[in-house]
């Protein structure tokens, strides 16, 4: 089974702690040990946040800040690597054909952004449809997909399961305010409904999530599902 997991910078390293970067690795290990082909896309969280925040007080422009960005991604990704050791590719692959290329090798392939004007959301889409992975998991600091941002609006609904069109609606709204509160952009939710990739949203505050959510199918976030799609047939397999 080929899976990219797209872990946000706030779930990796909150804090530069090692022993959550380490429990990290512990995960991906876990699903190589079990035959899983894993690609990993790392956002910059907070750190990015406070980076660009500043550049902005100083007077750089979108692009400059977007690279600011990237670069934070970057290290984190580092971070994710050294965790890993001889599993991972040596250094953050800085685009989808070096990323794929870690997967050939049989290297868990490691990157964080890409090109200004994308986040990290939409960069492990991308990948997913580059290396047509059979699921797409997003480790976020929120437990799914609502139907309004559930930090503001006490009634908000967490979905079990949408489309990937049902996605792209839903996100399309949140997207239009500032400080979005979508669980993941736009971009992305545009290209999973593409390439009809079934993934899935989930609290990856517990690295443990990501493994049972990778294995078994089990977890308590949103699936998203393309219409027609099966299960993966690998969650029916006895290993």
């Amino acid at each position: 089974m080929r899976v990219v997991v797209s872990i946000g910078g706030s779930v990796l390293a909150p804090d530069l702690d090692p022993e959550r970067v380490a429990a990290y690795a512990e995960a991906i290990e876990r699903l190589v040990t079990d035959g899983c082909e894993v690609g990993v896309v790392v956002g910059g969280g907070g750190v990015a946040r406070e980076y660009i925040e500043t550049a902005r007080e100083i007077g750089a422009n979108e692009v400059e800040l977007d690279r600011l960005g990237i670069g934070t991604t970057r290290l984190n990704a580092r971070l994710l690597i050294a965790a890993l050791g001889d599993r991972a590719n040596l250094a953050p692959a800085t685009d989808y054909e070096d990323a794929g290329a870690a997967l050939r090798r049989n290297e868990v392939a490691v990157m964080g952004g890409v090109t200004p004007g994308q986040t990290t959301d939409a960069v492990a889409a991308a990948f997913a449809e580059s290396v047509d992975a059979d699921l797409l998991v997003y480790a976020t600091s929120a437990d799914g997909v609502y139907d309004a941002d559930p930090n503001a609006d006490a009634d908000a609904t967490q979905f079990a399961s949408l489309s990937p069109a049902e996605l792209v609606d839903i996100v399309l709204p949140m997207s239009r305010n500032a400080g979005a509160s979508a669980p993941v952009d736009l971009l992305a939710a545009k290209l999973i409904d593409r390439a009809g990739i079934r993934s899935v949203v989930l609290d990856g505050t517990d690295p443990t999530a990501v493994v049972d959510a990778v294995l078994r199918g089990d977890h308590t976030g949103t699936d998203v599902v393309p219409v027609g799609g099966d299960e993966p047939s690998y969650w029916t397999e006895e290993r």
